[in-house]
């Protein structure tokens, strides 16, 4: 893929203020990005949404500049020529030639949903000018409905105005997966590689409240009531929820913090321990470097973060907990996202397999 070994200093991204921009030589050409990346932060997005569709802005400038195209010649046909360069791109860590992955099946490109992420980073820049310019056209087409509404949505006061969101034709098929969470043997492995009372801590933020990366790096001190075992979290979109903390987690926290946390103005509860950044809020890459070096001590390949998330909400459909009350702990916007954990719960499944059955039994 050629727009891959384009220069960096040639267009570039980086954020300036909490705003991201593309920077270098060729910003110039992309002044509609830059309009609609602030455009994201004057709205409010999370930093994490407009870092990705900044990136995904930059790569697909970055190939407009080495296809020699410009943004306002950008057209269905342009886009389909973009998506075959992101399948066919060459990248580090994958076999190439006649070797296929046996993980995912590829032996080449990008993941189907990094690129549908790119596409709706592409779509979301048009609609921003179509709403600038009433006369602009947006190259990526519509397609049928995203999804039928689930019972939630069919149902209230504001039921009228709750449509499904339109799916691009565009877009690459991706395959559905369950989430993988850990067995309580990996759980424990992993856990037990814990040192800190901070990583512990963390760890059992995740797999015993089933808080996500950034819940937990967003995490204050002041969120936290050890007494009564509550959390305050910020999830996703900004909404908060309270969420329970189990009574040995609420002890290594309250350990975490006379014992080992650092004396520092910062508001984050989990902050560097160590190092010139020592009483600096935890970052998203010093998280990562933390379970990267706790996969490899204890030989727990699958310990990302998002994994003990998933184990606690297998563990809670295992136990039989209703769906509502998974979908409020976990911070889901409807019932149907806790419902997949019901098909990672076997004793869940089977338990309620035999009451049908034997229902079914006494009626013949």
């Amino acid at each position: 893929m050629r727009y891959a070994h384009l220069m960096t200093e040639e267009l570039s991204a980086a954020v300036d203020g909490g705003v991201w921009q593309l920077r270098g030589p060729a910003a110039e050409r992309f002044g509609l990005v830059n309009d609609f990346l602030g455009h994201l932060a004057d709205r409010n997005f999370s930093a994490h949404t407009c870092r990705a569709y900044a990136y995904d802005l930059l790569a697909f400038a970055r190939w407009l500049i080495d296809e020699q195209v410009e943004l306002a010649e950008v057209n269905v046909d342009v886009l389909l020529r973009f998506l075959t360069a992101c399948r066919e791109a060459t990248l580090p860590g994958r076999p190439g030639g006649n070797v296929y992955s046996i993980r995912d099946g590829r032996n080449q490109g990008y993941a189907p949903a990094t690129i549908n992420r790119r596409l709706a980073a592409i779509s979301s820049l048009f609609a921003f000018q179509e709403m600038r310019d009433p006369d602009a056209r947006n190259p990526v087409s519509g397609g049928r409905s995203a999804r039928l509404r689930s019972r939630g949505e069919r149902s209230g006061l504001l039921t009228h105005i709750a449509k499904p969101k339109s799916r691009s034709q565009l877009r690459v098929r991706e395959q559905r997966r369950l989430p993988r969470g850990l067995t309580r043997q990996e759980s424990a492995a992993l856990l037990g590689s814990f040192r800190s009372w901070r990583d512990r801590s963390i760890g059992g933020l995740m797999l015993m409240s089933g808080l996500r990366s950034t819940e937990v790096l967003s995490v204050r001190v002041a969120d936290v009531d050890i007494a009564r075992r509550w959390v305050r979290v910020l999830g996703k979109g900004s909404k908060e929820r309270s969420v329970p903390i189990d009574t040995d987690v609420a002890g290594a926290i309250q350990t975490y913090l006379l014992v080992e946390r650092p004396e520092t103005d910062a508001e984050a509860l989990f902050v560097v321990a160590k190092g010139v950044h020592r009483g600096q809020p935890l970052t998203a890459a010093g998280l990562r470097t933390v379970f990267r070096y706790h996969r490899e001590r204890s030989g727990v390949s699958a310990g990302h973060p998002h994994a003990l998330r998933h184990s606690f909400g297998t563990a809670l459909a295992e136990a039989g907990v209703d769906l509502s009350v998974i979908q409020a702990l976990m911070g889901h916007d409807h019932a149907d996202s806790a419902a997949a954990y019901i098909h990672l719960a076997p004793t869940f499944l089977r338990e309620e397999f035999d009451a049908a059955r034997a229902r079914l039994r006494s009626r013949s």
